[in-house]
């Protein structure tokens, strides 16, 4: 009795030791943060914007270029918390086919852009494949984008509202990129990821 008593007690202390730990699993659900506002230890630069950690948050306003994954990506999901002012042009570009050459004509570039001359592709958008009406705003403010790339499925949600739901084969695979690029007016414009993290699908 007194045996099978003290096999029930560590049994209990075991579990309570384990659930943390069993629950973090089961919150992680998949996901891998690849930027959580203290290293850029997954991304390469490519040109020359002004890319720095502040606060917790990688920051650039000056410059063009861009924080490219080194890792490939084909089927997944992406979800980046950015805070962008009215001037900012940037965006995250997905399955990009050269990790040195990022580009609209190489990659789905979904967009962050409100003042994009042609807004039917600013923010929201992926450029050249899917327009957006009304174009979102996010200026201002923090914002969650959630893209997920599945064979030719492609769906962009900002702020929990879908401004993308297209079919297209033309890119499978590649990494992604984080954007800073001049606006209208050249040297003006913020751009800020706080957490940016993927989950293969």
């Amino acid at each position: 009795m007194k045996r099978w008593l003290a096999l029930a007690g560590l049994s209990l202390i075991a579990a309570f030791a384990f659930s943390p730990l069993q629950q973090a699993i089961g919150q992680a659900g998949g996901w891998v943060v690849l930027f959580d506002g203290k290293n850029l230890d997954n991304f390469d630069k490519i040109g020359d914007a002004n890319w720095r950690i502040e606060d917790g948050s990688v920051v650039a306003d000056k410059g063009s270029g861009f924080l490219v994954t080194k890792n490939s990506y084909g089927d997944f999901q992406i979800r980046a918390e950015f805070w962008a002012d009215e001037d900012a042009n940037s965006g995250i570009f997905i399955r990009a086919q050269d990790p040195q050459k990022i580009g609209a004509a190489s990659s789905y570039e979904v967009n962050i852009y409100d003042k994009r001359p042609d807004p039917s592709y600013g923010t929201g958008a992926i450029v050249d494949f899917a327009k957006v009406d009304p174009m979102p705003k996010a200026g201002g403010k923090w914002n969650v984008y959630e893209v997920t790339a599945k064979g030719p499925a492609l769906t962009v949600v900002l702020n929990g509202q879908k401004t993308v739901d297209i079919q297209d084969s033309k890119f499978a695979r590649g990494p992604f990129a984080l954007q800073y690029a001049p606006g209208v007016v050249k040297d003006k414009g913020v751009i800020k990821f706080r957490k940016v993290e993927v989950k293969a699908l």
